[in-house]
């Protein structure tokens, strides 16, 4: 859960202090109300405070599992995360900490439990957000939160690790499988696909692709749909068929994640950037889209779909299973 409140704001800058900062994660959640958007604030008796959902990261969890798991255990609402928002920065003790936030949306309702934590939760208008918020800067986060548009996401995936090619045995590459931590990280992938809401799955033909996500997809029940085209043998003969499906997934007005390979993902990304009319060398995107990802490192391109179904990118982030860059 959420401890202690900022001290002092750093003003979006980083913080030069030599202690590590502890890392925390949180949503703005926002719904539809009769006069209006909503916003979900809760009451921590400890601080005598209203303040977002958001709280520490626990050891070895990732920031976006973090923001997920907070929302439901201090409101009881799951939420699917849309765009990022800018990070706080402040102190806490003469120690510095950093909390990640997204724009988010009401998945599932568990229902309120209030504990010794948070004694309430309240759905206000944004509009009362400058009077009832406890620290102006999350009041900040609210308003930018507002302002921006529902998103869909579209995540590029390269695949987890492999076992190596001169260890493999067998005569068909397309087949070789994912290593022992490939197959950890392929498990490692589920929280963070589900915090997006990811409900299509999609895949290059090879198997060290299709297990990357395949755990994922039984998990969402839903089936991985093969991308022949994605594979590293077809690119090699056919690579405009991988700029057509590239083209094809970036217009899909569905969350969906594609696994591809490390020698398919500049043609790829690049293909999506067109299709959304991005130029991914714009100073904005701050190398947001750069296709070089670690294994089972990920874009997630949050899409605005216009009433005329036109796409437009809203926000870009790069994620692996240690760390996270926004963009």
């Amino acid at each position: 859960m959420a401890q202690g409140g900022p001290e002092r704001t750093a003003g979006g800058g980083r913080l030069t202090m030599a202690a590590d900062p502890i890392r925390a994660a949180g949503v703005v959640l926002l719904r539809e109300g009769p006069n209006g958007q909503e916003f979900l604030l809760v009451h921590r008796p400890g601080r005598e405070d209203w303040s977002l959902p958001k709280g520490k990261i626990e050891p070895g969890e990732h920031l976006v599992t973090a923001a997920v798991r907070e929302c439901d255990e201090e409101s009881g609402y799951w939420p699917v995360l849309m765009a990022p928002l800018p990070s706080q920065s402040y102190t806490v003790g003469g120690r510095p900490k950093v909390v990640n936030y997204w724009r988010a949306r009401v998945r599932e309702d568990a229902g309120f439990a209030a504990d010794d934590e948070v004694d309430q939760i309240l759905w206000l208008p944004v509009a009362d957000a400058p009077t009832q918020l406890t620290y102006p800067s999350e009041v900040g986060l609210v308003e930018i939160a507002a302002s921006l548009e529902d998103t869909v996401p579209l995540v590029i995936l390269r695949h987890s690790q492999a076992q190596k090619r001169a260890k493999f045995d067998g005569d068909d590459d397309a087949q070789r499988p994912l290593s022992g931590k490939g197959r950890s990280h392929a498990k490692g992938l589920v929280p963070l696909l589900e915090a997006y809401g990811i409900t299509s799955v999609n895949s290059s033909s090879s198997r060290r692709c299709i297990d990357t996500v395949r755990r994922y997809a039984k998990h969402a029940e839903t089936s991985v749909v093969e991308e022949p085209a994605l594979s590293e043998e077809s690119f090699d003969r056919d690579p405009v068929g991988a700029v057509r499906t590239a083209v094809g997934l970036a217009l899909a007005a569905e969350p969906l994640v594609v696994c591809t390979h490390r020698p398919v993902l500049p043609e790829f990304i690049a293909a999506v950037a067109g299709a959304l009319g991005v130029v991914p060398s714009e100073k904005k995107w701050r190398g947001a889209w750069d296709p070089h990802l670690p294994p089972s490192g990920f874009i997630v391109i949050h899409r605005h779909f216009g009433a005329d179904g036109r796409a437009t990118v809203v926000a870009v982030e790069r994620h692996d299973l240690d760390n996270i860059k926004g963009g």
